[in-house]
């Protein structure tokens, strides 16, 4: 894949990536309006359950599905390809049919014993319906991963997400009639909702697009192998994946039920700690996570690029590609590190009317350069082959993150949790960056990657946010504090161009 076309895919992917997002920031104000904090951070609790299971049943294989679909493009096997897809949504759906089963049979027991919220029962019986659908998706959208075509992945983002939302709209409001439980659950069911229509759209797409077939006729040799030989690599790489990813879900969510655990030991009341973990989790980090739809869309699309440039020995592609990345993943962080910092707290107030969640916005716009540029680095670390690197170091940062949640938040609070998110980070990025920098040495120009857009943004954030407050004194509305914020963002733009810290020769 060259660098033009990364950058194309990258864009497709972005764009829809933007656009859910846009959509789901207006559902997640929906969604605490009509739950209130409590009650959303109850919602949030399935989420770990959900994220173990799409481990296990989608997530290993959906990159495993990109990777080999990739190395069988760059070595012109097409007659391969179909059958690895064959293949791995086999193994998907039969672990989510196993996983749905489960985890509805024993709803009761995971409500009450792991996530400990008996609130929980009747949204993790609910949740269990949408895994073999999660699977279908997955394995389709890995496919088309590895085809490098980000189209069909990017609308059935965006697709699922507006079923899921309009679906939850009307629920809610012909079903819940103000009950917040009922709303939460009703929730859950628009999640269902939303998978069952992406399902549908994806398989219509394997129909209407018929690569495999186009791809086949362009075969001169026939180096087709049967499916039990597409069968014994697919399973090598998807175990490891997934051993690895699920060992990190199982602790990522154990640091979720941690969280409210040690906030009651600090002193705080169960309800206090439910609407810290819902402002937490449910208005703050997605907010923090939004500008991440482009490093995302950059990762995804990485992974197979690489290993198609490693397998035809391109390491000049790989070094270029990387460097790329990793200068637009800094500068991406580091404009959002600045809006958050300078306008954080009127966001939090304005959005979500709550002054804790623009505090906790403004205290974590200091991961996001870290954030963003650890999504990117992993994905090039896991394109090299080198997986099992990955997994370690993200082992290695969430087990720091748990311990300074178990020994600091009972005696600091919610302090100690936002010291473990900034050290934890801090030291997987540095790792991955090590790993990077000795495997690929890619170019980096400390000046035009941090110096010069650290000035920039640090001195139009504060400028901006002076004439915001002299043109607002009341804190005037949302539509002028988001005009400020677009300012923002096209002054960086223009004065990275101007200092020829950003080239469109870079995207040739």
């Amino acid at each position: 894949m060259s660098k033009s076309n990364l950058i194309k895919g990258t864009l497709v992917l972005t764009l829809a990536g933007l656009a859910t997002r846009v959509i789901g920031f207006f559902y997640r104000i929906f969604l605490s309006n009509t739950m209130g904090a409590e009650v959303l951070g109850i919602y949030q609790l399935v989420f770990p359950v959900y994220g173990i299971c799409f481990t296990i049943f989608a997530s290993g294989i959906q990159t495993a599905i990109s990777t080999l679909v990739a190395a069988e493009l760059g070595k012109k096997h097409y007659k391969n390809i179909s059958k690895i897809l064959k293949v791995g949504l086999f193994m998907s759906v039969s672990l989510a049919l196993f996983l749905s089963f489960v985890i509805y049979r024993y709803s009761d027991f995971v409500a009450t014993n792991i996530l400990r919220e008996p609130a929980c029962i009747s949204s993790v019986r609910l949740l269990a319906y949408v895994f073999p659908f999660c699977g279908v998706t997955a394995c389709i959208n890995g496919y088309y991963y590895g085809l490098k075509k980000a189209g069909v992945p990017a609308t059935t983002q965006l697709f699922e997400q507006i079923i899921r939302v309009i679906a939850v709209y009307f629920l809610a409001g012909y079903f819940g009639k103000g009950d917040m439980k009922v709303t939460s659950e009703l929730a859950v069911l628009g999640l269902v909702i939303g998978e069952i229509a992406s399902e549908l759209y994806n398989i219509a797409s394997l129909f209407c697009t018929k690569t495999p077939k186009e791809l086949s006729k362009l075969a001169k040799i026939d180096n087709s192998r049967s499916e039990s030989a597409v069968t014994r690599p697919l399973i090598k790489m998807t175990i490891p994946l997934t051993a690895n990813r699920l060992l990190i879900s199982i602790l990522h969510s154990v640091e979720a039920i941690l969280i409210p655990t040690m906030l009651k030991k600090y002193g705080l009341s169960s309800a206090e700690a439910l609407k810290i973990f819902g402002i937490l989790n449910g208005m703050t980090i997605p907010f923090i996570m939004f500008p991440s739809a482009i490093t995302n869309s950059l990762a995804v699309l990485l992974l197979p690029t690489i290993s198609e440039a490693q397998s035809s020995n391109n390491n000049e592609m790989i070094r270029k590609s990387t460097s790329l990345s990793i200068k637009y993943s800094i500068l991406i962080g580091i404009l959002s590190a600045g809006l958050f910092i300078g306008f954080g707290q009127e966001l939090g107030n304005l959005i979500f009317h709550n002054k804790y969640a623009g505090s906790l916005l403004m205290t974590l716009a200091w991961l996001c350069p870290f954030l963003y540029i650890t999504t990117t680095l992993s994905s090039i670390i896991n394109g090299l082959g080198l997986a099992h690197l990955t997994f370690l170091n993200n082992v290695f940062g969430l087990t720091i993150r748990i311990l300074i949640i178990v020994f600091v938040v009972p005696k600091t609070g919610m302090n100690g949790y936002l010291i473990s998110l900034l050290v934890s980070q801090l030291a997987i990025t540095a790792f991955d960056g090590f790993v990077v920098m000795k495997q690929i040495k890619p170019p980096f120009n400390a000046m035009d990657f941090i110096a010069k857009p650290s000035i920039i943004v640090a001195l139009c954030s504060y400028i901006l946010f002076r004439i915001y407050e002299l043109m607002s004194p009341a804190k005037g509305g949302l539509v002028m504090l988001l005009g400020f914020c677009f300012l923002l963002c096209v002054a960086y733009t223009v004065l990275l161009s101007i200092t020829k810290a950003v080239s469109l020769k870079e995207f040739k």
